[in-house]
């Protein structure tokens, strides 16, 4: 059948039940696979015969995973990774060379920048970080050697957000691929490749999976890109594991319902935010109040489940209403089906400069939530407590 929906092929499709006749996708926990000959083994490794060799290279239950998210994600194919920053590392080694450059947005997850700075730049990879949402300065950052675009959005913490098919307009005319980290909203709220992206990646450990359970990535794009994402993975290692596969495959079965609830959460949440006089600020795409709210609700079909906030009295005050949360998880992690509260300048941000955290707008007075799938009043009321 042509045209399916989205839940429908989020449920249905990538997977093939075996001999057994499972009607729930079964999990191949085996590091190898056997062949019928020697001839069928030599056959296999030299690529004239397609099926599975080594769990490093194939696996039924992670196959299933990527073909049912590069279906969803409406692209030709989809290479799964032992996390959402493996993800990026394996995009980033397996198509640029020494002597590349990366025009980056300065408002990405800490640890992506931190991976550029600290390691990419080893590689005499050069790196050029703008503002996410400033397309003029996307284009003038470009060089002759400029091979990749790299950015999220809407960005962690504060939801800021760039046009991601003007910014592909400047990008095919350079020659120069956009690969969108996808990790706030997922598959069922955004969808970059229909914008004109080239690779998506995720960091599937959050909203896929949904609660908190593994850790999980994946690369999504054209075949030619995902063939030679696929060939560092499996030449380096960091293959998703079967059943950390078989969880995430599951997970998205429901991803559009938990998306659909999480955003609902959220936006109460953070129109009871604003009306506390301790909240100078509140972060949050689905407020009319937010920069990016119009181009946000032109490119997504959601606003996701991240907002923050910042509260009067810096570092100390945020500490002080994390800490007396009840409800509330302290945890860095999002995307959990339980809510969960960070402080952005000392853990996921913390690994980057004062200049490169003041540059990325993360104050010591912000905190961020992931709002989770819990009774909203309860969450609202677990906060309210805390600002006294």
């Amino acid at each position: 059948m042509k045209d399916l929906g989205f839940d429908t092929k989020a449920i249905r499709t990538g997977y093939r039940t075996t001999t057994e006749q499972e009607h729930s996708e079964a999990i191949f926990l085996t590091s190898s696979f056997v062949f019928d000959s020697a001839e069928q083994a030599a056959n296999r490794f030299s690529k004239k015969e397609s099926g599975n060799i080594y769990a490093r290279f194939t696996n039924p239950t992670v196959g299933a995973f990527e073909k049912k998210l590069a279906a969803i994600e409406s692209a030709q194919a989809c290479v799964a990774t032992s996390s959402g920053m493996a993800a990026i590392f394996a995009t980033i080694m397996a198509l640029l060379k020494s002597g590349d450059h990366i025009v980056a947005s300065r408002n990405m997850f800490g640890t992506s920048i931190v991976l550029l700075n600290t390691i990419i730049a080893k590689f005499n990879v050069g790196i050029s970080f703008v503002d996410l949402s400033n397309l003029s300065a996307w284009e003038s950052a470009v060089k002759n050697n400029t091979k990749l675009f790299l950015l999220e959005t809407p960005s962690n913490p504060l939801g800021e957000v760039v046009d991601i098919a003007a910014l592909s307009k400047i990008s095919k005319a350079n020659h120069v691929l956009l690969a969108v980290d996808n990790a706030i909203l997922g598959p069922a709220l955004q969808n970059p490749i229909a914008l004109g992206a080239d690779i998506v990646i995720h960091s599937a450990t959050k909203y896929i999976d949904g609660q908190g359970r593994c850790l999980a990535g994946a690369v999504v794009g054209s075949a030619d890109i995902i063939e030679q994402v696929h060939g560092f993975v499996r030449t380096t290692g960091p293959s998703l594991s079967a059943f950390n596969a078989w969880i995430v495959l599951k997970g998205l079965d429901t991803l559009s319902l938990r998306m659909k609830a999480h955003s609902d959460n959220a936006l109460k949440l953070a129109i009871w935010l604003e009306t506390q006089n301790q909240v100078e600020k509140v972060y949050y795409l689905g407020l009319s109040s937010h920069p990016d709210y119009n181009l946000a609700k032109f490119q997504q079909s959601g606003f996701g489940g991240i907002v923050s906030f910042e509260v009067k009295g810096g570092k100390e005050s945020a500490f002080k209403i994390i800490n007396a949360t009840n409800i509330l998880s302290i945890t860095a992690n999002l995307g959990d089906t339980k809510s969960t509260i960070t402080h952005p300048a000392t853990t996921t941000h913390g690994g980057l400069t004062d200049e490169e955290r003041l540059n990325a707008h993360i104050t010591d007075g912000l905190i961020r939530i992931s709002v989770g799938l819990e009774d909203i009043k309860d969450i609202i009321a677990d906060i309210k407590q805390t600002l006294v």
